[in-house]
This record gives structure tokens, sequence and C-alpha cells, in this order.
């Protein structure tokens, strides 16, 4: 892995690094629609876009805040891919732009027109396609290729997903290949910094057990993943789906049990992302259920949204946060606190299609539950990301390390 270059960069902090305003307008808009969903639910609000309630709360956290996160994660990994120069300044502070204009001409597509929406969001994830290709083929990272490749198909299912709320009235197939491009990435680069995360601490705080790195047994679970996600993306009921993603489900588990999870216990920083990890198996097991007619398809997209994708997009967000502002690696009381209400949220959005007669009582207590963690990482990191960050240490309770 090649070492990241830098350059003195003198213009506004959040826009010295794609994670800072990326992870930050994530949280927000992570909070905001589901406050904003909520009501819509009920019946008790409606926005002016051309999509129905339920597609454009789908799409704005599949299509919408996912892909901010993605983008973060991906141009702040690229140079040490490739050790070629940030995105950072000018053109960063565009790909901003997109992205916020294609939020707003979501929400307001009933009065701009779908194709302008379509044109606009697709736009953004079309940018980071041909950005993050054109680094890592300059770079000659070959090996990180295909982490492009799925956002490529992320930006398929997007164009898919307008098309086809369009043409047939509401997202169906769409909605299946983005979740099943987040399953794949978080399996993908879970699976790699998972184990070399733990393992780096273990070797350092405790010696003994340590993880099993990447190696064929993980490529070939994501392997197998990507064909069980095929056809349930294609026939999500079918019995042999159902076979299919209950086996994989089980590799996910032996992975899992893999990285000496169990060993973290003491750092919260570490163990959260053993924690969401989970709901990845899980999202697979609860599938097969589903598609056993046992459980309604719902509890198995949740956890994989809310629960993977939700704790997962945390976890990576407060760790890269505070390793590349130079921080201490360390989950203080603020980053646990948070931590703790996005796996209740979790829990209690799967519970809630699991259980129905608690449903409203589950769906509020998941609603409240994300929007406090994602408003908490904002109003904790939102400083540190914005500014130079020795002043947001005392909001987060994190100790400066010594210079």
């Amino acid at each position: 892995m090649a070492g990241a270059r830098s350059r003195n960069f003198t213009g506004w902090p959040l826009f010295a690094n794609s994670f800072r305003p990326f992870f930050l307008l994530a949280a927000i808009q992570a909070a905001l629609s589901i406050l904003v969903w909520l009501p819509m639910f009920y019946g008790e609000l409606s926005v002016s876009s051309a999509f129905a309630p339920r597609d454009w709360h789908i799409h704005e956290m599949l299509y919408g805040f996912l892909p901010a996160v993605i983008t973060g994660f991906l141009f702040t990994a690229i140079p040490n891919w490739t050790g070629r120069l940030p995105i950072q300044g000018s053109p960063l502070a565009g790909l901003v732009t997109v992205w916020l204009a294609g939020r707003v001409a979501e929400t307001l597509s009933a009065n701009t027109g779908w194709t302008f929406a379509l044109v606009v969001d697709a736009g953004f994830l079309a940018l980071v396609v041909a950005a993050a290709t054109r680094e890592i083929i300059a770079g000659g990272n070959w090996r990180n290729l295909p982490v492009v490749g799925l956002v490529l198909v992320l930006l398929a299912g997007n164009v898919a997903f307008h098309v086809e709320t369009h043409y047939a009235g509401a997202a169906d197939v769409s909605i299946r290949v983005g979740i099943g491009v987040v399953v794949l990435l978080i399996g993908l680069i879970g699976g790699r910094i998972i184990p070399s995360f733990t393992r780096n601490w273990l070797v350092k705080f405790n010696p003994g057990r340590l993880p099993v790195p990447f190696g064929r047994f993980d490529g070939a679970v994501i392997g197998l993943s990507a064909l069980a996600l095929i056809a349930w993306i294609a026939a999500p009921l079918n019995m042999i789906t159902g076979v299919a993603m209950a086996a994989v489900g089980v590799l996910h588990l032996v992975r899992l049990a893999r990285w000496a999870g169990d060993r973290t216990t003491r750092e919260r920083l570490l163990l959260i992302l053993h924690v969401g990890y989970v709901f990845v198996p899980l999202g697979f097991i609860l599938n097969a259920v589903a598609a056993f007619g046992e459980l309604p398809p719902s509890a198995g997209i949740h956890a994989w949204m809310a629960g993977a994708a939700g704790t997962m997009t945390l976890a990576v967000m407060t760790r890269a946060s505070l390793g590349h502002t130079g921080q201490a690696l360390t989950a203080s009381p603020a980053v646990q606190a948070i931590y703790a209400v996005i796996v209740i949220a979790a829990l209690a959005r799967i519970g809630a299609v699991v259980l129905p007669a608690y449903g409203d009582v589950l769906l509020y207590v998941a609603a409240c539950g994300w929007t406090l963690a994602f408003l908490g990482f904002a109003v904790a990191f939102g400083p540190l990301l914005a500014g130079s960050g020795r002043r947001a240490l005392a909001t987060m309770g994190v100790p400066a390390p010594a210079r």
C-alpha cells in the first residue's frame, strides 16, 4: 500500500480532506431525512418530490446519504492506496455542491421534473466514479478497482431507480440493486479494515489470539455473497434464493468469528466495527426466512440498512475523523453514546417488523435513536471536521495526543 502524499492546504479546513464535508453533511442529512420521513409515513407531511413518500425515503437513504459516506471514505482512502495527492479545495467543494444539488433536486422534483432530478442526482456518482477510476489507474492500484466497480453499479441502480419510479410508479428491483451493492461494499471493505484494525490494537494492547487477515476464504465468501445477492435481486422470495441467503449468512458468521472481536471489548472504537458487521449475516438470514414465507422481507432489509449500514458508517466515520485529524484513537463517552443509540435504533427497526404489535412504538424508538446518533455525530465532530480540531476535543471528551 502506498503512502499518501500531501500538500500544504491554506483554505477552509472543511475542504482539506474528502471525509470532512461528506461525513458531516451525510450525518446531517441522515438525521433530517428521518425527522421528515416519520411524519410523511403517518401522512402528516409531504414534500414536492416526484417520488412517492416511500420511494423518497428509500432513495435519500440509499442513493443520497450512503453515497456521501462512501465518497468521503473512498477519496480519503485512495491517496493511501495510490500515493497520489488528495482531492481538496475547489474540486472537493464542487463535488460537495453537486451532491447538495442532488438532494434539493430530488426533494423538489415534482416542480423541476424527474429528468432534471435524474441528471443532477446521478451526476454526482458519475463524477465520483470518473475521479476514482482516474486516480486508481494513474496510481496503478488495480487491487482496489473492484471497489469503484461496485460504485459504478450503485450509479446504475440510482439511474434505474428514477426510471423505474417514473414508468412503473414505484421502485422495486433498483432498491435491491442498491442494497446489494452496499452489502458487498461492507463485506469487502469491512473484511479488510476490521481484522487489520483489530490486529494492530491487539498486538499493542492485548497480545494473544489475532484475527485472520483477508484471504482466499474471504474472497470466496464475497463471491458467494454476490451470487446470492444477484438471486435475491432477481427473485427475493424464491426458495432457492432463501437457501443461498441462509448459507451465505452462516459463512459471514464464520468470517466474523475469525476476527477476534471478543477480545476488543476494552476499546469500543474497535468493538463497534464487529457489532456493526453482525448485522450483515443477520440480514442474510432474515432474508432467507422471508424467502421461506415466515417473515416480511423488510426485516432483512432493515438489518442491512439500519443495522449494518447505519452502524458501520458511524463506526468508520468516527474512527476516520479522529485518525485523520491526529486525535487519539479511542471512543470517548460521547462517541460510545452514539454507538449505543444507533445499535438500539437498528434493533428497534428490525423489531418493528418482527413484532408488529409493537410496531408504532418501536418505529418511534428507531427514528429517535437514528436521529440522535447522526445528530450526535454532527454536533460532536462538526467542529473537528470544519475547523482545526483542538477546540472540538473538549466537546467530545477526547484527549488530545501529545505534540
